[in-house]
């Protein structure tokens, strides 16, 4: 996955997640019950949050990290946002509860991209890259 691919997914995650948002806010605070809505706010906020992630990886990689460790770090966030942001949309739009227990996986995906992209950087030897 090249950088621009990765920075056009980050854009597009933050265009849907502003949008959810909004139609969180609007159409569905009359539809879902409060427990629901909070769901659905929960998967707005983890989608942003690593949307904008994904657009700091290609900034922050350009300078410090292999186009491979940009790849694997992107692919990651994108698999977290899907499971974790995903399930949790359905979850609050359907109420099915098992899907609850799908959303640990993106978090760990989180996780892992997260923790990938620090050990990428502590591990690069060139104090010049930065």
């Amino acid at each position: 996955m090249q950088a621009r691919h990765i920075a056009a997914c980050g854009a597009l995650n933050m265009f849907i997640a502003i949008a959810c948002g909004a139609f969180g806010a609007h159409a569905l605070k009359k539809i879902l019950s409060a427990d629901m809505l909070a769901i659905w706010h929960t998967a707005v906020q983890y989608q942003m949050a690593h949307a904008l992630g994904l657009l700091l990886i290609v900034t922050l990689t350009q300078r410090l990290l292999p186009t491979t460790a940009l790849s694997k770090i992107g692919i990651t966030f994108l698999f977290g946002i899907i499971v974790f942001s995903g399930s949790l949309y359905l979850l609050a739009l359907t109420g099915i509860r098992w899907l609850g227990a799908i959303t640990p996986i993106g978090g760990v995906a989180f996780l892992l991209g997260w923790g990938l992209l620090g050990w990428g950087i502590l591990k690069q030897k060139s104090p010049n890259k930065y």
